[in-house]
């Protein structure tokens, strides 16, 4: 029986995805097994981006191992077409104001213009409050420092 291999998405087409979607899972490493959740990201600068609160597991395994696996996919219900991406590296604290303040103004417009009120509780908000909560120079902002080449595979 012959191996088939889904073949390569190009640099171009990776980036294409990274620029049009706008969540992700994050595998985080912890003891044995990891720990996967889903997160909305932005893309900026050849760099991903995410905002975390700063509570819960993820926080609690952040602070022993900041290497991580982001995962990025998209299918159609039957299948016929699909791809996934995967990147690993180490998630990086932002601190700088500037740059902070251009990721969280651009996560307040994607989330607002693509998801439901609902989804700010996923941020650590209350929805009766509005996606004006999402601006705020305290928010946690982490970026993932690359640490080997993007894999991307996708249907024929």
């Amino acid at each position: 029986m012959d191996i088939i291999k889904l073949p390569d998405m190009t640099e171009e087409e990776i980036i294409s995805v990274l620029n049009n979607e706008n969540i992700c899972r994050i595998a985080f490493i912890e003891d044995l097994y990891p720990y996967i959740c889903p997160f909305q990201y932005i893309y900026i600068k050849d760099q991903l981006y995410f905002h975390f609160t700063n509570y819960g597991k993820k926080m609690k395994i952040i602070s022993k191992n900041k290497n991580v696996c982001v995962s990025i996919e998209k299918f159609e219900p039957d299948l016929s077409s699909y791809y996934f991406i995967s990147i690993q590296g180490k998630l990086v604290l932002i601190k700088a104001k500037e740059i902070l303040k251009e990721i969280i103004e651009q996560i307040f417009n994607k989330a607002k213009e693509n998801f439901s009120v609902n989804f700010l509780t996923a941020h650590g908000f209350k929805k009766e409050d509005g996606w004006e909560n999402l601006i705020d120079d305290n928010l946690l902002i982490y970026k993932l420092e690359e640490s080997s080449r993007r894999i991307g595979l996708k249907s024929s």
